[in-house]
């Protein structure tokens, strides 16, 4: 069962530690099993979310979610979005980015490190904004009382949770951006960087969310018809 379930994800792994041996070695062999138990262990609260969206989708819409939902998460993030930020902040072009991060390690690192206060900013505030709407959600089960029941009565008021994050927001720009790290150990005023990139990483939380709540709904409404058409029946 074990073997059935997982031969593919098995199969991947095994593929990937080839190809870092093969690449630099047995060093990058054991940077590739860090990153591959570090990544594991990071995903098991996904694998809990997606198990509950999962169980509430029909067959073809598991299908559509375990293949391109995968493929976009791995590839999409893992490999193609490092190189879109790091072609962006260069002002590269893709393929340049590519054949930096294969063949000049160093100059790679140089502009991934350049580029960490927009790649900051930008996850930065897409996470802030989940960890905001989560603290301030009224939920039936609560573990901490005193601290969720005033939490969930502040997330009555409309858009808190953004207006709290581009408070963040703006005092990181106009504090720590001003004199972000850079290589070489120099530092440079990043606030335009961060600002920009945090409210793009705020609009994609908020085109994301509304997208989820629409399809939510939509499930929702197509279960309840096929309930009431089975009662009807």
């Amino acid at each position: 069962m074990l073997w059935k379930t997982f031969r593919w994800a098995f199969a991947v792994t095994a593929v990937g530690l080839a190809g870092g041996v093969l690449y630099d070695g047995w060093t990058a062999l054991g940077i590739v099993a860090i990153l591959a138990v570090l990544e594991i262990s990071l995903s098991f609260d996904n694998a809990v979310i997606n198990a509950g969206i999962l169980k509430k989708l029909n067959a073809f819409w598991q299908r559509i979610f375990l293949t391109v939902g995968i493929l976009i998460a791995v590839f999409g993030m893992r490999l193609l979005f490092p190189v879109v930020i790091v072609s962006v902040s260069a002002r590269l072009a893709p393929q340049e980015a590519v054949h930096l991060a294969l063949t000049d390690k160093e100059r790679y690192q140089e502009l991934v490190t350049d580029a960490h206060p927009s790649i900051a900013a930008f996850g930065g505030m897409f996470l802030l904004m989940i960890f905001l709407d989560f603290i301030l959600e009224d939920r039936d089960t609560k573990w901490l009382g005193r601290v969720e029941r005033p939490l969930a009565r502040l997330g009555r008021i409309d858009m808190l949770s953004v207006c709290v994050a581009l408070v963040v927001l703006l005092v990181t720009s106009m504090t720590f951006a001003t004199q972000a790290h850079q290589h070489g150990g120099h530092h440079a005023d990043k606030a335009q960087t961060v600002l920009v990139s945090g409210v793009a990483g705020l609009v994609t939380y908020l085109v994301v969310h509304g997208l989820s709540g629409f399809f939510e709904a939509r499930l929702a409404g197509e279960q309840s018809d096929e309930e009431g058409g089975e009662a009807a029946g």
